[in-house]
């Protein structure tokens, strides 16, 4: 009973899952059509991201509510049919009240139809789980997905066109009065325009990726670590380079013991 209470889901530990451990962008590596093609701006990336946010969390709770009524046969039309739905109204809702945000991102906002980490978070949780943890899934999925391509858009929006969100760095500057020197040097300076095309996509997407996993070597190693102990740990299988400790070739059982533990049972012994 108590065993499998903790390994119940929360809605903090799904909401965080979505959100950091599992980011649909830089851990799962799901949706990359739109990470690709629609980041060319931070506003567009946030449009999208919490466009998709809608969508998701809102077909999560549906399709949870019907998961015991949808047959198994046809779970996967029922799902893109909510989902289709979903996008349908919030498409709409967009040309309404925001057109130049519709417009930017034009054919991708039909397209979150068929966006894996919506079809794919309905299949692999929302089809399993109550409608409050679903919620919980959708929120975080969808603002993980929502700070990634942000953060895609404002690094190629700063590189490749000297602006953030929109407002020119020449602006920024006479916003905050700088002097006349610094407005000439921000005036001289060309933007790389290669980073607002599709390779500066694959560029900066890809930097990103590589730092954050060398984020999670280094953690993972610093776990490895404070992990290994004496006698429960196989050294032998182990890809760690543990320095107080190694593998005694020549012991029956593939024993493993701590270089200092073995000086002072020699010193003992003798």
């Amino acid at each position: 009973m108590g065993k499998s209470s903790k390994n119940k889901p929360t809605c903090s530990s799904v909401f965080l899952n979505g959100l950091i451990k599992e980011n649909p962008t830089f851990v799962l590596m799901l949706g990359m059509c739109p990470t690709l093609a629609v980041t060319s701006s931070a506003i567009n990336g946030m449009g999208m991201g919490l466009t998709t946010t809608v969508v998701l969390t809102m077909s999560n709770i549906i399709i949870s509510l019907l998961r015991k009524v949808i047959p198994d046969k046809v779970r996967i039309p029922a799902f893109i049919v909510i989902i289709a739905s979903f996008v349908t109204i919030v498409g709409q809702f967009l040309e309404a009240f925001v057109p130049s945000l519709n417009a930017s991102l034009g054919i991708f906002i039909p397209l979150i139809v068929v966006n894996c980490i919506i079809l794919g978070r309905a299949e692999a949780f929302a089809s399993k789980n109550g409608p409050l943890l679903s919620a919980f899934d959708g929120i975080g999925m969808g603002l993980g997905f929502t700070v990634a391509l942000t953060c895609i858009g404002l690094v190629r929006e700063i590189i490749g066109a000297h602006k953030v969100f929109g407002i020119s760095f020449y602006h920024l500057a006479e916003l905050i009065h700088a002097p006349e020197g610094v407005l000439n040097w921000i005036d001289r300076q060309y933007p790389i325009a290669i980073f607002v095309m599709a390779p500066g996509a694959f560029f900066v997407l890809a930097f990103m990726v590589a730092f954050i996993n060398s984020i999670k070597l280094k953690e993972n190693k610093k776990n490895v670590a404070a992990d290994c102990k004496v006698g429960d740990h196989d050294c032998a299988n182990c890809k760690e380079k543990c320095e107080h400790r190694f593998y005694d070739e020549n012991g029956k059982d593939g024993s493993v013991y701590d270089k200092h533990m073995s000086k002072e049972s020699e010193e003992e012994g003798e």
